[in-house]
């Protein structure tokens, strides 16, 4: 079993940036793939990174790609997503998942791979 908690959302304006945690309690995160999805109102669940175990390989989706970074603490065993340069249509509820995948460059981020959700936090982004 285990737990995740998403924080760090918020209300920023388009251009700012944005950290996001998912601290996970009885598992190592470590030892998982992490991924991280978003979901607008109206909108279908949608992947956004994913960042692997040992070896650390990460995956994003394109409309993120160059602005958004994840990264691992394992002494915290916490997750991170790192979020630059948001814009408006970046505005969702964000949601860390733990899989039970692969992660890399070349792995699509699907959904139905993940198991234990977060209860997400809410970034809005303004125009």
């Amino acid at each position: 079993q285990g737990q995740l908690d998403e924080s760090g959302g918020g209300l920023v304006q388009a251009g700012s940036s944005l950290r996001l945690s998912c601290a996970a309690s009885g598992f190592k995160v470590g030892n998982y793939v992490i991924g991280w999805f978003r979901q607008a109102p109206g909108n279908e669940r949608e992947a956004v990174s994913c960042i692997g175990t040992t070896d650390g390989l990460t995956n994003f989706a394109d409309s993120v790609k160059g602005r958004f970074s994840v990264s691992r603490d394992d002494a915290e065993n916490t997750v991170y997503l790192q979020m630059n340069m948001l814009m408006p249509e970046d505005t969702a509820v964000y949601y860390c998942a733990r899989g039970s995948t692969f992660c890399g460059a070349s792995v699509p981020i699907r959904s139905n791979q993940y198991h234990y959700w977060g209860q997400g936090t809410q970034v809005t982004v303004s125009s």
